[in-house]
């Protein structure tokens, strides 16, 4: 078993196709109509063929409009992706209009070594966090 797909709730996915595109870079995989949605995914320009994340739309899930509301209320991150380097990375989306919520921070006593983390908002009603193993 492995994962090759995961979702993340979109309010638009007009707009979050072209938030993780044009800003975080994913690369458009699949776009195909369904009723009055999209099955829409994006990748890593890195690894084309691994995992996708669907931009799937949550207007059709009324609990889901409070789960993203009381995530975002409380500062919890809805997913996680990696970068190399989280201040470099941190520095390209800031100055490309990313807001955050968490400026670039080093974990120590995390369980798998020390890591930096950063936590934006990608504009469509989620808090996404980014992180780096820190050598």
């Amino acid at each position: 078993m492995k994962i090759t797909i995961s979702s993340i709730p979109v309010s638009d996915q007009e707009k979050a196709l072209k938030f993780y595109t044009e800003t975080l870079n994913f690369v458009k995989k699949h776009d195909q109509p369904i009723g009055d949605a999209r099955w829409l995914t994006v990748v890593s320009p890195d690894d084309p063929d691994g995992p996708e994340l669907l931009l799937e739309p949550n207007g059709q899930y009324p609990a889901m409009k409070a789960l993203k509301e009381s995530l975002v209320n409380d500062g919890i991150p809805y997913t996680m992706f990696k970068v190399d380097n989280v201040e470099k990375e941190y520095d390209k989306l800031i100055n490309s209009g990313v807001t955050f919520t968490q400026e670039p921070t080093i974990i120590q006593d995390n369980p798998m070594g020390p890591v930096g983390v950063a936590i934006f908002d990608d504009t469509c009603g989620n808090l996404i966090m980014m992180y780096a193993d820190v050598k």
